[in-house]
């Protein structure tokens, strides 16, 4: 037996250090074995991911990237904030977790309110006005909720005056004292132009904010970031806009006679969270430095600790196999979460299709309660602190979005930005290069442009009230795919069957599969069935197969090896046996019957899309 040393000796000390370079070789046998030869430096880069803003993940941290500067991130509770807003983090109860709420009928609303406050949902967010509950039907959109227990976050839009003062008054009414009140009235007039083009008064909010001086626990605007990520927006570009937007707010404020600590107060700041989890942290705590910074820089730097309310974005949500949308909000809320969120809203996996039934929002709900319950994620204060990953990609994007806020307040600030088309433009440049990933599957979208389901039975929702339009687009990771599907759809409904190509397997399994299964998976992303009957053919059963397959497009599938002894021999067959496209799934070679050719980095949507155009399935 064994027995391990106790005199406070590390077990690894008798094994030598590895070196940097010593892992840089590593990383070169890898890179060599799968075709790339690289070596030092230039094998770390291959091995590194551009993200947007100009920025680059690395494969590897370590101390000799730095020492990450813990005291400039202070700790939480204190300046800048990096590490939390509160000394005591969310440890205590776990974040705020806040469900969405839409609806028009007030008597359906308050039940859906009812039900989650019953059944873990500590706060709620309430569409008044367009796309919610009437002003006047508030009142019994809450009734039976217990308000100085629940916390109330209104999005009113441009209503966001009159419904907010008919909240107060509700607490007015039911006889709640002021210091007993927790809610978020929702004014954020900047918000409301850029998703519907009208300007409003920011006289208003200001008044509202005069308003609530004697309730401590309310705050009358908020900062809401998700119409420029719903537009397209990069990680730091939503940073700077809320960063602009928040310093439009403070100067109406305190030009209005507030004091900073108060106007400061008075502004509550909400994000969007994506399945990106290291970059949705790393936000988080940028964005409450950079707002550390402009508290500091109007000479109240202890009142700077931005409050987050972090909702999961709805860019990646996806009407194509919805069900797999539960595990990107869980991997969501769990960044929010570690990110340091004071409020999380997990939007239902079936929100891109309409009203969310019951069972959509009890696992929106109950996603937060098994993170805090079951994971216990709140219970240790900015996990990521410390790491050489966290701390370095938190600095950058807060520099990134500094500059970005430099751009706009030298454009005349927020509302000059949207009406001179800068925050337009800025954003659809952003997207546009985005949208290159997604058609070439750089960024993949499992269940829609990765493994989709074209047997799937759709989830069909009641329809949810129209959304703002007017000011800038909302985009989705997967509109350029539901368009190819949705043709794909029309197709079947028309003809009573999906347009088809036959995959022409050539050699055994192990020559074929990869390829096989590779061109399945992108034919169907485009609503196309794949036909692979027979598994395997040759050149004298190729054309048969073809012909019985029913399909009007082919693609030859195999190796290397065999594509230079069978490729051009099994399209010419094709050709001869009526086939009008033919493709193969490999990198482009020299085989003059071949039309086109399918491959890892091709742009998938654009081969998709010409296909269904040379199929005949209506655009």
């Amino acid at each position: 037996m064994t027995v391990l040393p106790d005199d406070g000796l590390s077990l690894a000390a008798e094994f030598p250090d590895a070196t940097h370079e010593q892992w840089q070789r590593l990383v070169e046998g890898v890179l060599r074995k799968s075709g790339k030869e690289a070596s030092g430096e230039a094998a770390e880069e291959a091995l590194s991911t551009k993200l947007e803003d100009g920025l680059t993940t690395r494969p590897l941290y370590t101390a000799r990237d730095g020492a990450p500067d813990t005291d400039a991130a202070g700790l939480p509770g204190f300046a800048p904030f990096v590490r939390g807003g509160r000394a005591e983090g969310n440890a205590a109860s776990g974040w705020d977790v806040r469900q969405r709420h839409l609806g028009t009928d007030p008597v359906r609303v308050n039940e859906a309110v009812l039900a989650d406050l019953e059944n873990g949902v500590t706060s709620l967010w309430l569409a008044v006005g367009q796309g919610g509950v009437p002003v006047e039907g508030l009142a019994r959109a809450l009734d039976g909720v217990y308000l100085d227990l629940a916390p109330v976050s209104l999005d009113a839009g441009a209503e966001y005056a009159d419904a907010g003062r008919a909240l107060l008054a509700l607490y007015a009414e039911r006889g709640i004292a002021a210091d007993a009140v927790h809610a978020s009235l929702g004014a954020d007039p900047l918000a409301h132009e850029a998703r519907t083009g009208e300007a409003l008064d920011l006289a208003e909010a200001v008044e509202l904010a005069k308003a609530v001086a004697d309730y401590p626990h309310v705050r009358a605007l908020t900062v809401d970031a998700l119409p420029y990520h719903e537009a397209g927006g990069s990680a730091a570009e939503e940073l700077g806009l809320s960063l602009a937007t928040g310093v439009a707010y403070l100067r109406a404020l305190t030009e209005a006679g507030l004091g900073v600590e108060a106007a400061l107060g008075q502004i509550e700041f909400r994000y969007a969270a994506t399945a990106d989890q290291f970059l949705t942290i790393c936000k988080l705590r940028a964005a409450r430095r950079l707002w550390a910074r402009i508290a500091e820089a109007s000479g109240a730097p202890a009142a700077g600790a931005q409050r987050q309310h972090v909702v999961t974005s709805p860019v990646m949500m996806t009407r194509r196999d919805p069900w797999v949308n539960m595990l990107r909000t869980t991997v969501a809320c769990m960044a929010a979460g570690v990110g340091g969120a004071d409020s999380v809203t997990v939007l239902p996996f079936d929100h891109e299709l309409g009203l969310p039934d019951a069972f959509a929002r009890r696992i929106a709900r109950n996603t937060s309660t098994i993170l805090l319950e079951e994971s216990h994620l709140a219970r240790v204060i900015d996990p990521a602190g410390g790491s050489y990953y966290a701390e370095q990609l938190t600095d950058e994007l807060a520099h990134a979005a500094w500059e970005f806020f430099r751009t706009l307040e030298k454009a005349g600030g927020q509302a000059a930005a949207l009406r001179s088309g800068l925050v337009a433009d800025r954003l659809a440049a952003t997207w546009a290069e985005r949208s290159k990933k997604l058609a070439k599957r750089r960024e993949p979208i499992t269940g829609v442009s990765e493994f989709p389901l074209l047997s799937e039975k759709p989830v069909v929702r009641e329809p949810a009230p129209a959304a703002p339009s007017g000011g800038l687009p909302r985009v989705r990771r997967d509109e350029a795919y539901e368009a190819l599907r949705a043709r794909s759809d029309a197709h079947l409904a028309a003809t009573g069957a999906r347009p088809r190509i036959f995959l022409a397997a050539l050699g055994p399994a192990a020559a074929h599969t990869a390829r096989a299964t590779f061109a399945a998976n992108l034919f169907q992303a485009g609503g196309i069935e794949p036909v692979h009957d027979p598994v395997t053919v040759d050149l004298s059963t190729v054309a048969a197969a073809y012909a019985a397959s029913g399909a009007s497009a082919v693609c030859v599938c195999s190796s290397d090896a065999l594509y230079e002894e069978q490729a051009e021999a099994v399209a010419e067959a094709l050709k001869a046996a009526g086939a009008p496209l033919v493709f193969l799934a490999g990198r482009p070679g020299a085989y003059p019957s071949v039309d086109e050719y399918v491959f890892a980095g091709c742009d998938a949507v654009a081969v998709l899309s010409s296909t269904l155009d040379r199929m005949g399935v209506p655009a």
